[in-house]
């Protein structure tokens, strides 16, 4: 009889169980059984495992085999453990010492000639393995940048089954060629726009990035997306077809700042799951973008899937910008679905296979057509929308959802004037991407030590007791607040936004100006505030 054991991780949404694989080999019948509560495309590893040890020049064991991953009772999914369960069962065959396998993990998938291939997931499968005290690790070769970003973890990248038997054995390591290929972006998420890949939106990177210099005239608009970027404001954009509300909303992820260590590492994560890594770089450090199609199913945007749940596109968007262009004609169910990730940074999905909880911090933009036709309220009033049909196309955005969002801007027709200025060229992104980060750096001041980041983050009643506005400034708010044209909540927003605003100008704290030029980007009605300390 033969006994041997080594580690695997299985991940459950974007996090990481650590599982050991055991093999026991025992006399009788030949056979293979996999226990452990394996999905259908697990169970299948049976004959890929059997397939790549032969192939590798090893004897498959003609004695019973059970092969069992532990803990039981966590679902476990994918070709991840494959090259685990081939260790294992080299072991229990003495092949390979199994004492030397106890203390490693190992993720990947093996091909029936041996060749071990990439798997999604390998960044939060290796940070649980260290989280739960691991020091090394085995991964396929062209998945060792992406796991040498968790520190204090020894990486060891193979192409095969024979490699990796002479590693363990001490035998030479033959020489293999490289995998053909890279991993590519699963299909099933195909739409969603990718961190510097652009697909969906037609988006660049490099030095032909989006810029704001593009943008003609739309003052207000860019003021607003300033305001969005250095506070992580909510906007909704209003305005006719063409009239450049998309065009402004791919220029904000170049006003953010770059992702910090931390942040990068779960953003990296979520991507790395859903098999949607930019190829050649497996750290994620810029804000992601991601622009859902109109007729995206509610899975596809909060989560979900068959068994248990995969990330939607609110959590590809984490710590970037969640675009939904032609907002009015997606469902009002798939939009109220929103509600609860606007205000909690995470979404959490209930399925049969059990409870997942994915992080989902973005920042949305919202943009939609004043009517069908689009030509509600244009010069020359063309529109041939009936006034019922107005109002339904407007509520599908629900009041609850748009009393999250803080900014709403309408967006008109650019002017002949401005749009055929040739000698004039409007503010580069890059000076706007300076007064942000340097508005933030403000904010983390003066939100040190707490756990608040940006004034969006800040809780109303924390905002209101602790930190003061000017005497007087909030007189306009509390008589839109009596008169019932804010809610409670509305008024905490329009406190976040007067904080960003004063953060921008450079002021300790907020102004008249600044509250009411707040209550003016929300509600769209003038209160005499300028646009005093963003340039325009």
């Amino acid at each position: 009889m033969g006994f041997a054991r080594t580690c695997s991780v299985a991940l459950v949404g974007v996090e990481g169980v650590v599982v050991e694989v055991q093999a026991d080999l025992e006399p009788g019948v030949a056979a293979f059984t996999l226990v452990g509560l394996p999905d259908k495309s697990l169970t299948e590893s049976r004959d890929r495992v059997r397939a790549a040890v032969v192939n590798s020049g090893a004897s498959w064991p003609s004695k019973k085999l059970t092969v069992g991953l532990s803990p039981a009772s966590v679902p476990k999914s994918g070709s991840g453990f494959d090259l685990a369960v081939a260790a294992a069962v080299l072991g229990a065959a003495e092949r390979i010492d199994p004492r030397v396998l106890a203390e490693i993990v190992m993720i990947g998938e093996l091909g029936l000639d041996g060749r071990v291939r990439p798997v999604r997931g390998i960044l939060p499968a290796v940070l649980a393995a260290a989280d739960a005290g691991y020091e090394q690790v085995v991964v396929p070769e062209s998945a060792v940048p992406e796991a040498s970003l968790v520190p204090g973890v020894s990486v060891l990248g193979v192409r095969s089954l024979r490699q990796l038997i002479a590693v363990l054995t001490d035998e030479p390591v033959p020489d293999e060629e490289p995998v053909p290929g890279e991993i590519r972006p699963d299909p099933f998420l195909a739409g969603l726009a990718l961190p510097g890949m652009g697909l969906g939106t037609g988006m660049v990177t490099g030095d032909h990035a989006p810029d704001l210099a593009d943008v003609a005239g739309q003052h207000v608009a860019r003021a607003a997306l300033e305001v969005a970027a250095a506070g992580r404001h909510h906007v909704f954009f209003k305005g006719p077809p063409g009239a450049g509300k998309t065009m402004l909303a791919e220029r904000l992820p170049g006003l953010l700042p770059e992702l910090g260590r931390q942040e990068s590492l779960e953003v990296t994560a979520v991507h790395s799951v859903a098999g949607m890594l930019p190829p050649g770089h497996p750290l994620v450090d810029k804000p992601p973008y991601c622009s859902p199609h109109h007729s995206a199913t509610m899975a596809s945007l909060v989560g979900g899937g068959t068994g248990l749940p995969r990330p939607g596109a609110v959590s590809l968007a984490h710590h970037g910008v969640l675009f939904l262009d032609e907002a009015a004609e997606f469902h009002s169910s798939v939009l109220d679905a929103l509600r609860q990730p606007l205000e909690s940074g995470h979404v959490v999905i209930a399925r049969a296979a059990g409870i997942l909880r994915m992080p989902a911090k973005f920042l949305m933009v919202l943009a939609a057509n004043p009517c069908p036709c689009g030509r509600h309220g244009t010069p020359g009033d063309v529109c041939e929308c009936r006034p019922s049909s107005i109002k339904r196309y407007r509520a599908r955005l629900s009041g609850p959802l748009m009393d999250r969002v803080d900014l709403r801007v309408a967006v008109e027709p650019v002017a002949r004037e401005e749009l055929l200025r040739l000698h004039t060229r409007a503010e580069p992104s890059a000076a706007v991407a300076d007064r942000v980060r340097t508005a933030r750096e403000r904010t983390a001041h003066r939100y040190d030590g707490l756990p608040w980041r940006t004034n969006s983050e800040v809780p109303g009643h924390e905002l209101r007791t602790r930190w003061h506005v000017r005497p007087g400034a909030l007189a306009k708010a509390e008589l839109d607040l009596d008169r019932g044209l804010l809610t409670a909540r509305g008024l905490d927003r329009v406190l976040r936004v007067a904080w960003t605003l004063a953060d921008l100008a450079g002021r300790d704290r907020p102004s008249a100006n600044d509250v009411n030029l707040a209550l003016e980007l929300r509600t769209g009605v003038r209160r005499g505030a300028v646009l005093e300390g963003i340039a325009t």
